[in-house]
């Protein structure tokens, strides 16, 4: 006799349906979308517009070099104070607008047409390009760089991907917009009359959140509001000499042994050199001008030294006509050497600086001498200056 085990009842596998996530929020709408959208538009005009200011000076084209105005003297502090505060701003107003949109990104089908397909493309990198701005933008202003690029170049070109992925956004969804503008508007009145007071309580925390960010931040660059930097990474009040330093000499590789009989070698069709103590017997100069870095943050100083024209005369350039190349003792970066058009160079104001608010530059200030312009980027004002050329 054979015994046999029973076998055991076959289990049937079912796969669990795939079901796109479901979104119970109910201000995940057009309306909600619409109004933080306009903020939002807003702040990425600005930073668009006023970091065209800041390329353009940094980097301007041969045919505009010699053309860029020197004055107003806080004509950049102004540009890029506001760039970096509606960077923050938009920051905050870019996540909630992502909130209130993300549920579309699950909507089932994924693609309906094609119609659809690009559609869905043209959001993707429109919000690509956007948290590409506003992150590397935010990264910038504290000084970490964790990518292998070059960020000037970089963010200035996907600023105009990010522009024109919002004027096409703009452009497609210009019936939503135009339907949900207002209050009464169409598309507005269709919504439950109930969810409008949750959504005026959603976009005045939002303002508020904005209000926040800005006032803990903007004191950098508007000195009467910087009792209130908390957030910043600079204070205009911290530093040497009462005054922030982004590049110190020792990450310049710039030593006081290595300044040992320091000469100024001025190039032109009559060069000379100079010691220190021959430029401090020069006729004197002095202005009151802010210095204002591309991080955002900006401190106006009283600075001494000699015009930079009176340099150029000397060496038998032309005052306002000539362009001059600057050069840095720095070891390296990527502005050690500049150059300056001929309307900032014939400026009166425009100085070899050898002191800051009465003092002697320190070494981290660029000691023994420094370039100092108005209207002109941190990054342009040189310091540990030893070599200037007439072009």
């Amino acid at each position: 006799m054979t015994f046999r085990m029973p076998r055991p009842p076959r289990l049937a596998f079912r796969p669990p349906a795939v079901r796109p996530p479901a979104f119970t929020g109910r201000l995940h709408d057009a309306r909600t979308a619409t109004a933080v959208g306009r903020w939002l538009g807003v702040a990425f005009a600005v930073c668009f517009l006023t970091g065209l200011v800041s390329h353009y000076l940094q980097q301007p084209p041969d045919w505009l070099a010699d053309r860029l105005p020197a004055r107003p003297v806080w004509g950049y502090a102004l540009s890029q104070g506001l760039h970096v505060a509606t960077g923050l701003a938009a920051i905050v107003l870019l996540l909630v607008k992502l909130w209130a949109v993300y549920p579309r990104l699950f909507v089932w089908p994924p693609v309906r047409s094609v119609r659809h397909a690009l559609e869905r493309l043209s959001v993707a990198v429109l919000v690509a390009a956007a948290v590409f701005e506003v992150l590397t933008g935010l990264l910038n202003i504290v000084e970490w760089y964790p990518w292998p690029f070059s960020f000037v170049p970089v963010h200035f070109a996907v600023a105009w991907v990010a522009t024109g992925s919002i004027l096409l956004h703009i452009a497609v969804k210009a019936p939503d917009i135009r339907d949900h503008w207002g209050r009464r508007s169409a598309g507005t009145r269709t919504l439950p009359a109930q969810d409008a007071v949750d959504r005026r309580s959603l976009l005045l925390a939002t303002g508020a959140a904005v209000g926040v960010v800005t006032l803990a931040t903007v004191g950098q660059s508007f000195t009467p509001l910087k009792a209130f930097d908390l957030l910043a990474p600079r204070h205009p009040d911290h530093g040497p000499q009462g005054l922030p330093v982004n590049r110190t000499a020792a990450a310049a590789g710039v030593t006081a042994r290595a300044l040992a009989g320091w000469r100024l070698d001025v190039a032109g069709p009559r060069p000379y050199v100079l010691t220190l103590d021959a430029l401090r017997s020069m006729p004197p100069a002095g202005a009151r001008l802010p210095i204002a870095c591309v991080e955002g943050w900006s401190v106006g100083a009283d600075w001494g030294g000699v015009r930079l024209r009176d340099l150029i005369e000397r060496a038998g350039g032309r005052p306002g006509r000539d362009a001059v190349r600057v050069t840095s003792l720095e070891v390296n970066g990527a502005y050690r050497v500049m150059e300056m058009g001929a309307e900032y160079a014939d400026d009166p104001l425009t100085l070899l600086a050898l002191s800051l608010n009465g003092q002697p530059l320190s070494l981290d200030h660029g000691f023994p001498a420094r370039i100092i312009a108005p209207g002109r980027p941190g990054v342009l004002q040189t310091k540990w200056v030893h070599r200037l050329e007439v072009l």
